[in-house]
């Protein structure tokens, strides 16, 4: 037991000195490389406390390898810019003056719902509220918004059609059905299946984006008066 915890104090420490000297972006923000370096040094660091049988020794080195690792990991990151694009990926703009990208968000694997819950987690719930967007290389969403944007998301949108698909739940909180949103579709001349997202708010405000255009912003009238 004893020799348990003398062990586990010895890899405690080793790992406190490796993670100060890889420096703060490593406790904050980190790379993808980074990630995967945090998740090795963690499994190694385990294999020595938990088996007497092996060398305190190797784990202490199979860390501070990974360590030398990643410090030659970040000097290319930091000098070379081609191989800082390899290693560290490139901010994705997923919206921009026409409208969301959706071949940049098919290519980080997300779609348009993950998209409207990063914009309402950073403060903004109208997909025309914000002219630029992207995703930064370590996954964090960056936004530029309109400089009236607060005057534009006066009322929750939800999102009526995802990828040429009715939201039946939408749909069903809104208290509106199909049959009132495809003769909006039939009037834009737009199929159904070419719709890359439509979002109705309580004011009647329709944001309509088809697949490869430029979105499109207007107002229709709910049956009876509806809003929300």
């Amino acid at each position: 037991m004893v020799l348990v915890i003398i062990r586990t104090a010895i890899i405690f420490i080793t790992l406190l000195i490796i993670m100060r000297l890889m420096g703060k972006r490593q406790i904050g923000e980190m790379q993808p490389f980074e990630l995967v370096i945090t998740l090795l040094i963690a499994e190694l660091a385990c294999i020595p406390m938990a088996d007497t049988s092996i060398p305190l020794l190797y784990g202490i080195i199979a860390v501070v390898t990974i360590y030398v690792l990643h410090e030659i990991m970040t000097v290319l990151d930091l000098k070379l810019k081609p191989v800082k694009s390899f290693i560290s990926g490139k901010p994705a703009l997923v919206i921009n003056k026409n409208g969301i990208d959706d071949y940049q968000l098919k290519r980080n694997n997300l779609d348009v719902s993950d998209l409207i819950e990063s914009l309402r987690t950073a403060g903004y719930f109208s997909l025309d509220s914000v002219d630029y967007a992207l995703y930064e290389s370590n996954g964090q969403f960056s936004a530029l918004p309109k400089e009236n944007y607060e005057s534009m998301q006066t009322s929750l949108p939800l999102v009526v059609i995802d990828n040429g698909k009715y939201d039946k739940k939408n749909l069903a909180l809104a208290g509106l059905d199909e049959d009132f949103f495809d003769p909006i579709l039939q009037k834009e001349h737009v199929r159904l299946k070419r719709v890359l997202v439509l979002t109705a708010d309580g004011t009647g405000k329709i944001y309509l984006q088809v697949k490869g255009e430029k979105y499109r912003v207007f107002t229709v009238s709910y049956p009876g008066g509806r809003t929300w």
